[in-house]
């Protein structure tokens, strides 16, 4: 094992994927030569060439586009959408289409592909290169929604995610690409079935408390963290919960969890309103509700489109906040 980034994780991940498996293939801007903008692809046309590392025209549509139809002919294409707040030229291939091809054929056509998406604030990027536009294909039914918040999930998810038989979109927090930790970059990934469709969204506890459970994903997950050691410090004790997947979500964990805990405090950097808080707020409340000793707290991103990157530490879900909501679930 070795202390590894997850850029470079992500980029172990594909090249074992493309190693395994000739029909896997990668497609979008810069993501030859240059490696893409974050390097995530770095040196891999190098090694497959570039008719499986293939750098495609400024157009997201037609990125997605011929996905699909290289998935229905047998492929399994790796997009990379360059910025979050650039996926909507291609929403509706992803929605009406790659969504919905495999339960319109009963089953019969299936498209395995990969969208790669760094999203997320917390780098002073400039307007729509910060956004976390997950809800809006965790609501739609036909596709994955994952994002690994540590090395060690970027390296195993994303092959799971191409190993996947359904369209998966595959969150990166673009903040935490150089955060390193340690990896195994020769372990086995569970391919199979039951790694695919229940390893690849299952949640993890990757801190134990009895006081408050806190959740979140991708990003927010270092800042749980962080929030549970100065909470310690004060004589409250978090769980600290890594969703892992959007959609589908393991509600089954945190149940667990809240029914030790009593209490669930959501957070993502995602608006609040509508976002993917919302339905765990609904799931627990509805599992758990003996259990609660106080009503499900969310925080996340305001109402506002993101701001200037001068603003966004106002914007995003920092410690204070996650204390603060901690602190008023404590109070009931």
């Amino acid at each position: 094992m070795s202390a590894t980034a997850l850029a470079r994780s992500i980029n172990a991940g594909l090249r074992a994927a493309l190693e395994s498996d000739p029909k896997v293939l990668l497609m979008g801007e810069d993501i030859g030569p240059l490696g893409g903008v974050f390097r995530v692809t770095d040196g891999l046309q190098e090694t497959f060439g570039k008719d499986r590392v293939v750098d495609t025209p400024l157009a997201e549509s037609g990125i997605v586009g011929t996905a699909i139809g290289l998935a229905m002919a047998g492929y399994r294409p790796v997009c990379e959408i360059q910025f979050d707040g650039f996926i909507f030229p291609g929403y509706n291939q992803i929605t009406t289409q790659l969504a919905n091809l495999s339960y319109r054929s009963m089953g019969d056509v299936s498209v395995p592909v990969v969208i790669r998406v760094p999203y997320g604030g917390g780098i002073g990027a400039i307007e729509h290169h910060s956004e976390s536009p997950e809800a809006y294909f965790a609501h739609t039914p036909g596709l994955r929604v994952v994002s690994p918040a540590t090395a060690a999930d970027g390296y195993t998810m994303i092959q799971q995610a191409i190993a996947s038989p359904d369209p998966v979109l595959f969150l990166e927090p673009k903040a935490r690409y150089w955060d390193k930790a340690e990896v195994d970059l020769e372990t086995d990934v569970d391919l199979s079935t039951t790694g695919v469709t229940t390893g690849l969204h299952a949640a993890r506890t990757v801190r134990s408390g009895t006081h408050v459970t806190v959740a979140g994903y991708g990003p927010t997950v270092k800042t749980l963290l962080a929030a549970a050691e100065v909470a310690a410090g004060e004589g409250t004790e978090l769980e600290v919960i890594d969703l892992r997947s959007v959609s589908p979500l393991d509600v089954d964990t945190v149940a667990a969890s809240v029914e030790r805990t009593g209490r669930l405090v959501v957070a993502h950097e995602a608006p609040v309103f509508l976002g993917p808080g919302a339905e765990l707020a609904a799931r627990i409340t509805e599992r758990c509700f003996y259990s609660l000793e106080a009503p499900v707290l969310r925080v996340g991103g305001y109402s506002t489109p993101y701001p200037a990157a001068k603003h966004e530490e106002h914007y995003l879900p920092n410690l204070d906040r996650v204390l603060d909501a901690v602190d008023r679930a404590m109070a009931y």
